[in-house]
């Protein structure tokens, strides 16, 4: 009963075949490629997967005609396509977005990702779930599993091209995270990865006060490994946050 996960964002598509539906699966194949090389997918990477499989849940951001594209090329396999639609609770979660349905997918599913975890460690715990990607966002779960909201703001290669777009003369070379940069490129590298961990760090912050208690951090998404090493805060980096939510649901879905 083998489960395909897939997890679309603003640049890749993401995806994980793993042996069962449920979390703590072994994961048989795994791969991730660009949007504009979606059409390739069933001639190439899914067509010498080790099985087919029985089944697939997925994530989408990417918006319905990146859906569709994604749609024929499952048409490999004898499967029916299934995404995630944000709703007011699912897989352990609340989800206290004031337009629950408005929550990106790709958030939700991280959410119940991290639910997961938390209830795996004894589930008594408040958690901040940070995605670096293309955009940054940092969101707060209680320990009971409700969504107490949270931030969006723009990764680092979007604050960049801004300022190259937005400032005269200004060229963004690779620089290096200083505490003190005494070079341009430096000083641009550092100003935007301090930008996303002072929020991520404020944001600990307030969850710490509401929950009195020091939250867990789990942090996921293609960039997170250029963030976390000036993460001042205890935090685990996660790669496949998405796709342990997507299993989450899954199981669920299966029990009912």
């Amino acid at each position: 009963m083998s489960f395909l996960a897939i997890d679309i964002g603003n640049t890749r598509l993401k995806w994980g075949l793993y042996a069962s539906p449920q979390p703590g699966a072994a994961l048989l194949a795994h791969g991730a490629v660009f949007l504009e090389n979606i059409d390739q997918l069933a001639e190439t990477d899914w067509r010498h997967l080790p099985q087919a499989p029985a089944s697939m849940l997925g994530c989408n951001v990417a918006g319905d005609a990146v859906r569709r594209r994604v749609e024929e090329q499952l048409e490999l396999w004898d499967v029916e396509p299934r995404w995630v639609v944000s709703g007011a609770q699912a897989g352990g979660v609340t989800n206290g977005y004031d337009h629950p349905s408005r929550l990106g997918t790709d958030r939700f599913v991280a959410l119940i990702g991290a639910r997961s975890h938390v209830l795996a460690l004894g589930g008594e715990r408040a958690c901040l779930v940070v995605m670096i990607g293309t955009a940054v966002t940092v969101d707060a779960l209680d320990a009971q599993g409700h969504f107490l909201g949270g931030l969006i703001l723009p990764g680092h290669g979007i604050m960049l091209r801004a300022l190259e777009g937005g400032t005269a003369g200004l060229r963004v070379p690779t620089g290096e995270v200083r505490e003190f940069p005494t070079n341009t490129s430096d000083a641009l590298t550092s100003g935007g990865n301090y930008a996303i961990t002072g929020a991520i760090e404020r944001m600990h912050r307030h969850l710490a006060r509401r929950a009195g208690h020091d939250p867990l951090t789990l942090m996921t998404g293609g960039a997170g490994w250029k963030v976390a090493p000036a993460l001042d805060i205890p935090h685990e980096l996660i790669d496949r946050l998405i796709f342990d939510g997507l299993l989450a649901l899954q199981s669920h879905r299966l029990a009912l």
